[in-house]
């Protein structure tokens, strides 16, 4: 096995390759994800970017390959071990909300917090928190039949943000919203990462929300295509960061 990546990268993967049902999605994908970083993948759909976040975020095992979270393996770790370190590590936000519908608002927001152990007063404080912040405070006791489709969606944003997981994954969350809508929330989701500390992939086929990364990287046939860096201070008012030293460096291993 090869050594572990830096120190100060989130996120590290070298040769990732993926196939489904025999079809490659991935084609020997290296990349690193530094620290507090948002990074945005686009591209075309089928493309692979659900996979690279699967795969990233331990819900898919590689075929081949190396992924490591803060200098530990990913790709060893057993259906157990993934469990885990989604659970207490990571959050997801989908283009789906797929929340638990005999559940309140507040309860699906404050649900991970309270599967981790976080007692119930601090659990649904946080939950109305970042209900709060979602703008959708008013819906805190209604349940997901009663709400619109971007009232649910905003509810699985606080959801994924409230027990503040050190990487949060969102793939093409502002699908199901129209464009003003979508916006909002994916700046709600960059903001919330960098005021918090914490790294954001968010993938998307839509240009657009690239807007918000620090860096943006397009995938093309399950290979990386390019990668380019936000102008300074254009990044949802953040400078972009340097990337020296490597730990910022996209590669495709080919």
């Amino acid at each position: 096995m090869s050594a572990a990546p830096p120190d100060n990268d989130a996120l590290w993967a070298r040769g990732i390759v993926k196939s489904h049902h025999g079809t490659p999605a991935l084609r020997g994908v290296s990349l690193a994800v530094r620290e507090g970083e948002v990074l945005a993948v686009t591209g075309p759909r089928g493309s692979g970017k659900s996979t690279l976040l699967g795969c990233l975020s331990a819900q898919l095992p590689v075929d081949e390959g190396e992924v490591w979270f803060h200098s530990s393996p990913v790709h060893t770790l057993g259906r157990t071990g993934r469990e885990k370190l989604r659970r207490e590590r990571f959050g997801w936000v989908g283009s789906e909300p797929h929340l638990v519908p005999e559940l309140t608002a507040r309860e699906n927001t404050a649900l991970p917090l309270l599967l981790a152990g976080t007692g119930h007063r601090a659990a649904y404080t946080a939950a109305a928190e970042w209900l709060e912040r979602l703008d959708v405070a008013d819906c805190a006791k209604r349940r997901p039949a009663e709400l619109t489709q971007a009232q649910r969606q905003r509810i699985a944003v606080a959801r994924a943000l409230a027990p503040l997981p050190r990487v949060v994954f969102a793939d093409d969350p502002g699908a199901p919203l129209h464009r003003e809508e979508r916006e909002q929330v994916l700046r709600i989701l960059a903001s919330a990462a960098r005021s918090h500390d914490l790294t954001l992939l968010l993938a998307t086929h839509d240009p657009e929300p690239a807007g918000q990364a620090d860096r943006t990287l397009t995938l093309v046939d399950g290979r990386i295509a390019g990668t380019s860096t936000t102008p300074a201070g254009t990044a949802d008012g953040r400078t972009a960061g340097s990337t020296a030293s490597g730990s910022t460096a996209v590669t495709a291993a080919r």
